[in-house]
């Protein structure tokens, strides 16, 4: 069922929320186990509101650059746009080895990589609840996840995309009304040395408002790559178009 898209998260889960704070950030959480990205060990990450989650310095900057960055910054982005969720949404997370939801994830990989031995031991779960974005006029919110995993050796990253209504903020050129337009939202990982980095197909186009509509593992609006030893597989070979206007997947 598509409700089940989105791993479970909120107070219920023990989760804890961003401030409220246009551009702002979590503080600077330790990890219990390190994550592994690109080759490097992590011990530490922030949640950014606006759509990253990045592992050696916090990321206030709200229109996105194309990856790679010329700057080192090693980050995920689940969905990097101008979020301000003083106008609306929630930005939860939480570091867990609950089994019940290691178990559902275990699976999950194992599915997608059966030629991976995989089982989790540890996650940490992002959730960008109904956010809004900076600028906006009406009550348009984006839903999205990001969930780390490893079993302390490989590491898996899960991308979840359930409801994304707008792709831009007011500062970013969007437009205030429908949070379209200007510079869109980008998606992908940015290894931090120059050269190597991942651009989610759509990224930083009007067709990234479908992102729920793709996916790399046959399931709709879900992401999923191996980024210890970071490595692209069943990527679509179409690439997204915009028609009459309106963005679309061909």
């Amino acid at each position: 069922p598509a409700a089940s898209l989105l791993y479970p998260y909120g107070l219920a889960q023990r989760d804890q929320k961003n401030p409220k704070l246009d551009d702002g950030t979590s503080k600077k959480l330790s990890l219990a186990v390190p994550f592994t990205f690109y080759g490097k060990k992590y011990q530490a990450l922030y949640v950014n509101n606006n759509g990253v989650i990045s592992f050696d310095t916090r990321v206030n900057q709200y229109t996105p650059d194309p990856f790679p960055l010329a700057d080192g910054r090693p980050f995920v982005a689940p969905y990097w746009a101008d979020v301000d969720n003083v106008n609306g949404g929630d930005i939860f997370y939480r570091e867990t080895t609950d089994p019940t939801l290691l178990a559902r994830i275990t699976e999950d990989i194992n599915q997608y990589f059966p030629k991976i031995p995989f089982t989790a031991t540890w996650a940490f779960v992002a959730t960008w609840d109904h956010v809004a974005y900076y600028g906006s006029t009406t009550n348009k919110g984006n839903t999205f996840q990001a969930a780390l995993t490893t079993d302390t050796k490989t590491s898996f990253i899960i991308l979840n995309y359930w409801d994304i209504q707008w792709t831009t903020g007011a500062a970013s050129d969007g437009d205030a009304e429908t949070g379209l337009g200007g510079t869109p939202a980008h998606a992908g990982f940015n290894s931090g040395d120059d050269t190597n980095f991942y651009n989610i197909p759509g990224s930083q186009t009007d067709a990234i408002i479908n992102i729920t509509q793709t996916s790399n593992v046959n399931v709709p609006g879900r992401w999923v790559f191996q980024v210890d030893d970071f490595k692209v597989t069943g990527v679509p070979t179409e690439v997204p178009k915009v028609a009459d206007g309106k963005s679309c997947w061909l």
